[in-house]
């Protein structure tokens, strides 16, 4: 039996919830494992200290709360050294709020008009491990990316990729490609806990604090680029 996905709400608006619990109850008719809410709330703070008690899967909290906006709760989360994955819903995404929730540490950025499909996707693989933007912002943000990247291939790969193994180095362009630990594993052919454990040693020898920094720095150096 597939284990459910715990979840946490966090959204000012009580009829938000309402309708975000609906949506999230068929999820095991589309099937993927069930998406099961245990908490919710309406206040940043307040989201912080049930994230901490309740321990959910996934905490999806509105970029806009009352006391601590969604960046706030994920950087707090993140700070805690919580097992809580942050998928932040907006209504009003801009740039600078992307980069705000992505330098706190939440894996996953999504507009609240996403099909419930997406919404789905994005949870699954968020629990899963993986970092998720919301595709139309995705398509924003990329040449960004790519204007920011050197003309030629001949840059020097920095010192620190170099402390790398080989398979670090794999492991690190799948999961700049928003691959989970799963798809990981059957592209590489060895278990999720190895892919896990490279992942783990990757994140520690660059220095950075989660997948989805490792994705920003994958891009920022070239080792991936828009659209490969």
């Amino acid at each position: 039996m597939v284990k459910p996905i715990r979840l946490l709400l966090a959204d000012a608006s009580a009829l938000q919830r309402s309708g975000l619990r609906a949506v999230l109850a068929e999820a095991g008719t589309h099937g993927g494992p069930e998406l099961v809410v245990a908490g919710e709330t309406g206040d940043g703070a307040e989201a912080v200290a049930l994230a901490r008690r309740l321990l959910p899967d996934v905490l999806v909290t509105d970029a806009a709360l009352p006391r601590m906006d969604g960046a706030a709760v994920a950087r707090a989360v993140v700070a805690a050294r919580l097992p809580v994955r942050v998928l932040i819903l907006t209504a009003h995404d801009s740039d600078e709020q992307l980069v705000a929730t992505i330098g706190a540490g939440a894996t996953g950025y999504l507009c609240k008009d996403a099909p419930q499909e997406e919404l789905f996707t994005a949870i699954r693989a968020v629990a899963a491990g993986g970092a998720v933007i919301t595709p139309r912002v995705l398509a924003r943000v990329l040449p960004r990316f790519a204007a920011a990247l050197p003309a030629s291939d001949s840059r020097p790969v920095p010192t620190d990729l170099r402390a790398l193994t080989g398979r670090e180095r794999e492991v690190l362009i799948h999961v700049a490609r928003g691959h989970t630990n799963a798809e990981i594993a059957e592209a590489l052919q060895v278990s999720e806990t190895t892919v896990k454990t490279h992942v783990g040693h990757m994140l520690a020898k660059l220095r950075l604090r989660d997948r989805t920094q490792a994705v920003v720095l994958a891009y920022e150096i070239g080792l991936v680029k828009p659209g490969t």
